[in-house]
């Protein structure tokens, strides 16, 4: 079977040959997407030790484990790009998304090298719900930072807060989806309906990131 470092290997190179190509205006973009794709493939075998250390079944893992791990290792490109770059407020939030984007296709693609293409259909509801999923957990810490990082009292406590929120999201999706049945489809639309929420106040509110 394909291993996941074959996998990573072969999208991030054509990445990073592409990167050396663009100007240093649009590197930053390539590097969030490999470091997103890194994240999860660092996720993987960081999940799969705390699993065997803890003797975690199935549930317990993607449950209480896998949220966790996820979600922290995510974080990790931000915090480096936040102490060592300290970006404007809106490139924040643009690095928190490709990070989410590029781990939720790199996830994407190894579930489907690895079970198969034979239910499009599922397919379907899978990738767009757990693309929402890290897109949503990407979004709460992105827009939150954007805020708690221009306040020195608040960075550490409103970090770890925002880590919280998004770690909680994810695992009441895995809990849904390691449930199954019906709950299974609620857990991949829950994602999507608070994503067009979200977006569908922040016009309404007309809130738009700082510059």
């Amino acid at each position: 079977m394909t291993s996941i470092e074959n996998i990573f290997v072969c999208i991030a190179a054509p990445l990073l040959v592409t990167m050396l190509c663009m100007g240093k205006k649009h590197r930053h973009v390539f590097l969030f997407s490999i470091s997103g794709m890194g994240a999860c493939l660092l996720s993987a075998y960081v999940n799969t030790f705390f699993a065997g250390l803890y003797n975690a079944n199935l549930i317990n893992a993607t449950t209480q484990i896998a949220p966790v791990v996820e979600e922290i290792i995510k974080l990790l490109p931000l915090l480096f790009f936040l102490l060592v770059f300290e970006p404007e407020p809106i490139k924040i939030n643009i690095a928190v998304l490709i990070v989410a984007v590029s781990f939720a296709t790199f996830e994407n693609i190894c579930y489907l090298i690895q079970n198969g293409a034979a239910q499009l259909s599922f397919l379907l509801f899978r990738g767009f719900g757990t693309g929402a999923m890290h897109i949503v957990c990407g979004a709460i810490v992105g827009y939150g930072l954007m805020f708690v990082w221009k306040y020195e009292w608040i960075k550490v406590a409103g970090t770890f807060g925002l880590l919280c929120a998004s770690i909680t999201f994810y695992a009441v999706y895995n809990l849904l989806i390691a449930y199954g049945g019906f709950a299974q489809y609620i857990a991949y639309v829950l994602p999507i309906f608070t994503l067009m929420v979200g977006l569908g106040a922040a016009k309404l509110l007309k809130i738009k990131p700082q510059q």
